[in-house]
């Protein structure tokens, strides 16, 4: 069987069996682009030592649904979160998962915001065993004393929420200090995204619901 052909077999056969579990762990390619990125508010951060993660597009069984950003506790101290990113590959989308480990490493090169500038995070740092936050970037309250203010220089933030391997994606490459990044231990975090990943199906079908009820309610008030 030619190659191609075996290849996109299989991956209509990942999609198809494990759409609504796309990010536990399972290597998941698509053959349409993922939105772009959303514009939203971070909501303030809850507590001392939370890391700030940020939003991305799940694939499930109704196609893309966001699933916002969460502040997150690290599984130890001094580890710190590279998001996950969707990647252009032979012609298909590729979502490579985030996760936790003692350095940031490359996510593909897009601007999440709020620190993630498509390289390393300018949200805060580790510092005698605490976590420090930029206050530039970061959405904290006053009664926050681990903290400190670096602007950070964003020209314009680029809205595509994949690495360029077509036209219209991020246009950064991995660079080296990422590379010995991808070799480090790392905390696994798939199993956290298939949870918001779960909890953004979830609201997206709350919403539609609601949105199909108020059209149906209003279609009733001009019959009467």
């Amino acid at each position: 069987m030619n190659r191609n052909i075996l290849r996109n077999l299989i991956f209509a056969t990942l999609v198809a069996t494990t759409a609504s579990r796309s990010f536990a762990g399972v290597v998941v390619s698509i053959t349409v682009a993922p939105p772009p990125l959303p514009v939203y508010a971070q909501p303030p951060c809850p507590g001392e030592d939370y890391i700030w993660t940020p939003g991305y597009w799940s694939y499930g069984p109704t196609g893309y649904v966001w699933v916002p950003g969460a502040w997150l506790r690290p599984p130890q101290i001094g580890f710190l979160y590279t998001p996950g990113y969707w990647g252009f590959v032979d012609g298909a989308y590729v979502w490579h998962h985030g996760y936790w480990g003692p350095h940031v490493g490359y996510y593909g090169g897009v601007n999440y915001g709020f620190g993630y500038t498509g390289s390393g995070f300018a949200g805060g740092r580790w510092e005698g065993g605490h976590f420090f936050y930029n206050r530039a970037v970061s959405n904290i309250g006053a009664r926050f004393h681990n903290t400190y203010r670096e602007e950070v220089v964003d020209h314009g933030r680029d809205r595509s929420s994949f690495h360029r391997g077509d036209e219209h994606g991020a246009d950064r490459g991995e660079h080296g200090h990422e590379t010995h990044v991808d070799h480090e231990h790392h905390a696994d975090h798939s199993h956290k995204e298939a949870g918001h990943a779960e909890k953004g199906e979830h609201s997206a079908k709350v919403a539609s619901h609601s949105s199909h009820a108020a059209g149906h309610s209003g279609e009733n008030h001009k019959r009467s």
